[in-house]
């Protein structure tokens, strides 16, 4: 029932900016956290940063101070600012939240994954 819906990804060249969006809906009582991890071919898929609902955060050391995320919890919403961007950053961007719904204890959700290429 409950479902995350990522946009924003794209193809960038090195040093421009893309904003990653994601909107979990369906049954939510409430989100505990919210995150994105990234996963590039033939590597590990690793967290990117992550957010809480009482707003603390955490990212990978190798996107400190070029991505910032955010959230909205009204709307259910994360956002991803990436600045700066790498070939390095190429990779599927996935969506992660952890989400109470009603009537259950909390659960790990996943958005489908959005394909970001920084090439030039």
């Amino acid at each position: 029932q409950v479902q995350l819906v990522e946009s924003g990804g794209g193809l960038v060249q090195p040093g421009e900016s893309l904003r990653l969006s994601c909107a979990a809906s369906g049954g939510i009582f409430s989100i505990k956290a919210m995150g994105w991890y990234r996963q590039a071919p033939g590597k590990q898929r690793e967290l990117v940063a992550r957010i809480t609902r009482g707003g603390d955060t955490n990212y990978a050391d190798s996107v400190k101070g070029r991505f910032t995320i955010s959230r909205d919890n009204a709307k259910n919403t994360v956002h991803l600012q990436m600045n700066s961007l790498k070939a390095e950053d190429t990779a599927v961007y996935y969506c992660h939240a952890a989400i109470l719904r009603w009537g259950t204890d909390y659960n790990d959700y996943w958005g489908q994954g959005t394909q970001v290429t920084v090439s030039s």
